[in-house]
């Protein structure tokens, strides 16, 4: 069937080729996202990649798999895109509307969104390969897709392919297109950098599991009473509070609860909270209670990391994401049905 496709394909047959090339688009648009961090970049390069290789298709020898050959185009448009004049400008961040508390740092990584679980279970999980070295979950977390964006771009590639995908060694270095040596060093030195930026922490609670629900009704409850001291007992030592594409970083829980009373629940300020998930993690559309009418109006997303039974980071991101999760703009007074 494959090969009759194929010939379909190559004779100009565009049903076929769209036959050929959908059981493998949404693998590679979250190939494209942990390569650039960011889900909108992800879905314009995989329209790169599918266009290249419908174009291309004449030329498609049949040496590898079609699915190698669909990620080699897909890695070396993301990798061709990295290294442009054109690519991803600096964020400028967003004034916040009070004096914040200083922050531990500055993030570097603000281009960063979140990926609905929505569409990962869309994606499915593609059989690894047999040197894979990460599990699913951790694969697509945001520390692991905040810490490739730290590395340069061919090695995070790499670490991609063969630590993720579990692509054999000569495989990656056909997508590459370079020789088995580069791809080795470049692994090791990826390897390398990535084990001193990712933070070591206790296992989360599994998805839906009654722990889980435990510590994030405990969260939710918290938040929605606007207590500063409730939230921050539920956080580690280390805890981090981020959200880009405001670059400001506060780690810890005197900071977290300083920044909390400061920017967060000034005012009165009071939220509600719909449950929704990102980067199988759990998450939350937040909404901001208007005190007059009781109406609440969506304000962010806030991707929740657990470490045990505690949350280890809280990351808020801007309205700029919120469709994509299918939330609503706006709650009615009242508890949300």
């Amino acid at each position: 069937m494959t090969t009759e496709l194929l010939a379909r394909a190559r004779a100009g047959d565009g049903e076929a080729f769209w036959q050929l090339v959908e059981p493998h688009r949404h693998e590679l648009q979250v190939h494209c996202y942990r390569v650039l961090g960011s889900q909108a970049d992800a879905e314009d390069l995989l329209q790169e990649t599918l266009l290249a290789a419908w174009q291309s298709l004449p030329g498609f020898a049949e040496r590898a798999s079609l699915r190698s050959w669909l990620y080699r185009i897909a890695t070396n448009r993301c990798l061709n895109w990295l290294r442009s004049a054109s690519r991803r400008m600096s964020v400028e961040a967003a004034s916040l509307p009070v004096e914040p508390p200083e922050p531990t740092r500055r993030g570097e990584i603000t281009w960063l969104e979140p990926y609905p679980d929505s569409l990962l279970d869309e994606a499915g999980d593609p059989e690894p390969g047999p040197e894979v070295r990460y599990e699913r979950r951790e694969a697509i977390s945001l520390a692991f897709v905040t810490a490739l964006q730290l590395l340069p771009p061919r090695q995070r590639a790499v670490l991609i392919l063969r630590d993720v995908l579990g692509f054999h060694a000569a495989e990656a270095a056909k997508i590459l297109d370079t020789t088995e040596e580069s791809v080795t060093s470049a692994l090791k030195r990826a390897r390398t950098t990535l084990a001193r930026d990712l933070q070591t922490a206790e296992k989360p609670p599994p998805p839906n599991s009654a722990a889980e629900r435990r510590l994030l009704d405990q969260l939710v409850d918290a938040f929605e009473r606007g207590d500063v001291n409730g939230i921050v007992s539920l956080m580690t030592e280390d805890a981090w509070v981020r959200m880009p594409p405001v670059p400001l970083e506060y780690q810890g829980r005197e900071l977290a609860s300083r920044f909390f009373a400061t920017v967060a629940f000034r005012h009165g300020r009071r939220y509600r909270l719909i449950a929704t998930r990102a980067n199988r993690q759990p998450a939350f559309g937040v909404y901001l209670q208007d005190p007059t009418s009781g109406v609440a109006h969506i304000f962010g997303l806030f991707v929740i990391t657990l470490a045990g039974d505690k949350v280890s980071a809280i990351t808020r991101f801007d309205n700029s994401v919120i469709t994509r999760f299918g939330l609503p703009r706006t709650l009615p007074n009242g508890s949300p049905d």
